[in-house]
């Protein structure tokens, strides 16, 4: 299974993949109905793109009490059956990346659906940012990243006092 990987250090909070994702879902320009968007502290310089993560056993889809979400087996995508769900919210409650959003014209749960496989925000990522790539692929990432972040934390603190 792939999944969009997301490196927050690579994203530029240009927010192409909010408008490409509308563009391709909506076929207008209006990043309120991107199933993607960028969450930016302007004041420390990070913005990080949340994205559902395609989750192993996703929790959005046990809370669900109509049994709206579910993985397409194509894609690996978890998706929303438009006519069984009610809007109730638990999936956006249940998720811990914060994926799931509430479109603000009609309600509507929204969330990642890969693109039919070919996600769109990936492919116009200039600075690379997001990746479509195996799970566990991107789980070797993310341990590379913690790894990397422990090592530097470390210099700091043994550091030499003066």
């Amino acid at each position: 299974m792939k999944i969009i990987y997301v490196d927050p250090q690579k994203c530029t909070g240009c927010k192409v993949c909010e408008i490409v994702c509308s563009l391709f879902h909506e076929n207008e320009i209006n990043p309120t109905k991107s199933r993607i968007y960028v969450t930016s502290w302007e004041h420390d310089g990070i913005d990080i793109p949340i994205v559902c993560q395609q989750c192993e056993d996703p929790p959005c889809e046990e809370v669900c009490p109509t049994h709206a979400i579910f993985r397409d087996v194509q894609t690996g995508a978890m998706l929303i059956n438009e006519a069984a769900c009610i809007g109730c919210r638990m999936c956006i409650n249940a998720c811990p990346f914060g994926a799931p959003t509430v479109r603000s014209d009609t309600g509507e749960v929204i969330k990642c659906d890969l693109c039919e496989g070919e996600p769109k925000c990936v492919e116009f990522c200039e600075p690379k940012a997001l990746q479509y790539i195996p799970a566990s692929k991107a789980a070797i990432l993310k341990k590379r990243t913690a790894a990397e972040k422990y090592e530097e934390l470390m210099k700091k603190v043994l550091a030499p006092a003066g």
